[in-house]
Order: structure tokens, then C-alpha cells, then sequence
């Protein structure tokens, strides 16, 4: 088990925790990374381009002038590619270009992640993030007296994402005017999103439903069929075996 610090919200030891270490000290596979952000990236695009094909654009269909005996090419619509403002020849359609990479590349993606932050310091969890008030001043404060909007040695930026359940009303909307800070709860925790982010504070409850939430998707997790389950398999298929012998002697 990985064991953190848990801090109060002056950045005091209050405790610790006890966490799998198949979520925050598993190997960091970081061409996962690359596969889940392209994917996460690709999703977002809208796909919305879309040019006019000649049957879309406006103008006569009409036939410019006679087949044969002008001397001239043979054109049968003003509203050929070939023309100024005429429609243009294959044009973008709408497209869809989201995709899935699978779930256990998801799964390691994330599990990598979280574990890079764990090893490289920047994992802190707190025991309670609780605000008097919705007030993005005091959140700045309050993520002050936590010592994650200094930049670390050889950066240049202090970004940190706190992650903490839904209900927590104060620290969502406080942190939702702020440029550097994102909130999250433990379930719309990405790949992407960590990865642009300078450091990840965890709340208790949300470090332990995010623990549960990766070991849903590992390997391990994945129910087989039960050793009980094959001598009844086996019984049944003799079962069968017999009788249809026994209807053959008839």
C-alpha cells in the first residue's frame, strides 16, 4: 500500500492514508499518455466543416449554350467546379472524429498518471477543502496556505487541480473564476486535464472513490467464471450426452 501525508488547510500533518499501489505507485507508462490525449483531443473536435458541392451552390441550370458547333468546350452548368462561384469538386463533409482507445489503455493511462504525480511530489491530499464562503479570493488563500500556487524549481507556472465530491458547492463555484485552478470531481478526473496541471490536491473522500474507481477497471477487477461452476457444466453436458443416447436405442 502507498502510505500519503494527509494535511489540514494550513498544510499541517494531521494523518495519513492508506492507498492501492496499483493506483499511486504503479510503473508510469508514458505512451499512454500520448494514446488517451490524442483520443481525448480528437473527441473534442466538432466536425462541423462542410463545403457545397455543385448541386448545392446558387445559380441557372440552365445549359450554357449549344453542344456542338461553337467551337468552344463543352459545359453544361455555370454551376460547375470549374467556375467562379460555382460549387466545389469533393468538398469536406461533416464528420464524427471521435474514438475509444480500450478500456485498459484508458485505465493505464490514468493509473500512470496519478503514480507520476505520487513519485514527482505533486500529489497532496487534504483531509477536509472546506471555504467559509463562495469566494474565489479566499480560495486563492486557501491554496496559498497549502504552498501549491508557488512554482516549483525549474517552472514557471502554479497550476492545481482539486479534485473533491460533487456536494462540495463552495469550492466549485469559487474555483470556477479562476485562470490556473480547476475543480473536479472524482469521477471526471482525465488523463488530459492532469497532465496540464502542476499539481493535483485530493480531498480524503475523493482519494479513496478515485482509488476504487481505477481498481474497477484493472485486470484484476475482471469477474471469471468460478471453478464451482465447471463439474456442473460437466454434469449437465453428460446429462445430455446420456439421454440423447438413450434415444438413439429406442
Amino acid at each position: 500500500m502507498a502510505t500519503l501525508d494527509v494535511f489540514n488547510m494550513k498544510r499541517e500533518k494531521v494523518g495519513s492514508i492508506d492507498l492501492s499501489d496499483e493506483v499511486f505507485a504503479t510503473e508510469v507508462k508514458e505512451h499512454l499518455f500520448y494514446e488517451v490525449v490524442k483520443a481525448q483531443l480528437a473527441s473534442r473536435r466538432q466536425g462541423t466543416q462542410a463545403g457545397k458541392e455543385r448541386s448545392a451552390v446558387s445559380g441557372s441550370t440552365k445549359k450554357l449554350y449549344k453542344q456542338k458547333g461553337t467551337g468552344r468546350a463543352r459545359h453544361g452548368s455555370i454551376r460547375a467546379p470549374i467556375y467562379v462561384g460555382g460549387g466545389r469538386a469533393h468538398p469536406t463533409r461533416p464528420r464524427d472524429w471521435s474514438y475509444r482507445p480500450p478500456r485498459q489503455v484508458r485505465s493505464g493511462a490514468l493509473r500512470s498518471a496519478l503514480s507520476m504525480f505520487n513519485k514527482e511530489g505533486r500529489l497532496l491530499v487534504v483531509d477536509r477543502f472546506e471555504l467559509a464562503e463562495i469566494k474565489t479570493k479566499g480560495l486563492l488563500a486557501a491554496l496559498g496556505a497549502l504552498k501549491v500556487t508557488t512554482p516549483r524549481e525549474g517552472t514557471k507556472s502554479a497550476k492545481a487541480l482539486v479534485v473533491d465530491v460533487t456536494a462540495n458547492e463552495n469550492l466549485k463555484l469559487s474555483i470556477r473564476n479562476s485562470v490556473d485552478h480547476q475543480f473536479l470531481p472524482p469521477e471526471g478526473v482525465n488523463v488530459y486535464d492532469l497532465l496540464r496541471h502542476d499539481t493535483l490536491v485530493l480531498s480524503r473522500d475523493a482519494a479513496k472513490m478515485l482509488e476504487q474507481r481505477c481498481l474497477r477497471s484493472t485486470p484484476s477487477a475482471v469477474e471469471t467464471p468460478s471453478a464451482a461452476a465447471t463439474p456442473v457444466a460437466k454434469k449437465a453436458k453428460s446429462t445430455k450426452s446420456a439421454k440423447s443416447t438413450s434415444e438413439g436405442a429406442k
